[in-house]
């Protein structure tokens, strides 16, 4: 008599998991041929850790010789965002970053799957392995083999139970478990877009133009790369199109039809941090590393450092008009950071705040810096 799937399945959903699907593992992993045309095109900006994996990405088993399942879990971050109502200029944060790190928090129920496993199938822990976004497995490609989801145009893992609001975490084992079917036979045959129909409201909402074609998307545009994954300079073309979206961004998921099925997440795996959503611009534009350390502890923002974090706020104070700011980004144009100082030069000079300009250019020597105060520049009323 077999292993009973269902059960494993129920007692991983009991750790947490709002989703458990199998896939079988055989051959090269899906998605292989489209993750190495990205990489030729370049897509994956600097982000050399993706290029230096994709051969295990590729294959599997090249992780854990022997791996015959996938397993994928989902964890809902659907819900309603909070709000400040106050008048005060706000940032807006990916969805996902309103929570401590998921990283973090979805360990333990990944750690409890494992030892399920175990018991389960007879198996020891070096019959496995588990991620949650930080291995060299695509995700994304998985879930879609094994039912979770479809990938949309937009490049996301899109459920009809959940819409575009699922982390991912899988479990790769030498255990054999019966596959699930993909939501339909057509997703299989063509897995990108096939759900979406005529809809390309994804395609059109993008600022950046991110998404050149269904289902592909350009790191070097996108405002999550640019905002959480660049460290340096963003290209003066991006700002404008970086909005209100001081960490991370949801555009393209947030226009999907696919969310009317979205649902509040529970809290099992989740730990919510809605307070963040409060930080006025201001307030960040002000904040001390000591008050950084204590404001987003534990967060996902914390791998971004203040610098990022001040850099992102003075262009969201740039493009949102908050003229009120313009004092911290006076006292930033003095910064020990060199990136941090060019992008207030360039959000005072777009909001068109007085400023001893003479003075602190006199003062300033890095090029970057000095690129920011001779650049030509639309002022903030010719750009809306």
């Amino acid at each position: 008599m077999g292993l009973d799937r269902e059960a494993l399945r129920a007692r991983l959903h009991g750790f947490g998991f709002d989703v458990v699907r199998f896939a079988a593992v055989a051959g090269d992993a899906p998605g292989s041929d489209a993750l190495d045309d990205w990489l030729e095109a370049g897509r994956h900006a600097d982000m050399a850790w993706i290029e230096r994996g994709a051969a295990k990405r590729r294959d599997p088993r090249q992780v854990l010789d022997g791996a015959r399942t996938m397993i994928m879990l989902g964890v809902n971050y659907g819900g309603d965002l909070p709000s400040r109502d106050d008048g005060q200029s706000t940032g807006v944060w990916a969805r996902y970053a309103l929570n401590n790190d998921y990283h973090d928090t979805v360990k333990p129920g990944l750690v409890a799957a494992g030892r399920a496993i175990e018991s389960w199938a007879g198996v020891t822990s070096r019959d496995y392995r588990y991620y949650v976004d930080t291995g060299p497995v695509l995700e994304r490609s998985w879930a879609t083999r094994a039912g979770v989801g479809f990938t949309g145009k937009n490049a996301m893992l899109i459920s009809r139970e959940f819409g575009n609001w699922l982390f991912l975490a899988a479990i790769m084992t030498r255990v054999e478990i019966a596959p699930d079917a993909p939501v339909s036979a057509r997703v299989e045959a063509e897995p990108v877009g096939t759900l979406c129909g005529n809809c390309t409201r994804c395609l059109d909402a993008c600022p950046t133009n991110a998404l050149p074609e269904p289902g592909v998307l350009d790191a070097r545009r996108c405002i999550s790369y640019q905002t959480i994954e660049n460290k340096g300079i963003i290209p003066r073309e991006l700002r404008t199109g970086i909005g209100d979206r001081i960490y991370g961004c949801d555009i393209c998921a947030e226009v999907c039809p696919w969310n009317r099925f979205a649902q509040t997440a529970r809290s099992g795996l989740l730990e919510a941090r809605p307070e963040l959503a409060q930080f006025s611009l201001s307030e960040i534009l002000r904040l001390t590393p000591e008050g950084f350390a204590v404001g987003f502890k534990g967060t996902a923002v914390k791998r971004l450092k203040l610098r990022g974090l001040l850099r992102n706020a003075c262009i969201v104070a740039a493009n949102t008009g908050a003229r009120e700011c313009g004092p911290a980004l006076v006292d930033l144009t003095r910064h020990a950071e060199a990136m941090v100082r060019a992008h207030a030069v360039w959000a005072l000079r777009v909001l068109q705040t007085d400023a001893p300009w003479a003075s602190l250019r006199a003062m300033e020597v890095d090029p970057l810096v000095l690129a920011e105060y001779d650049a030509p520049l639309e002022p903030r009323s010719a750009q809306a």
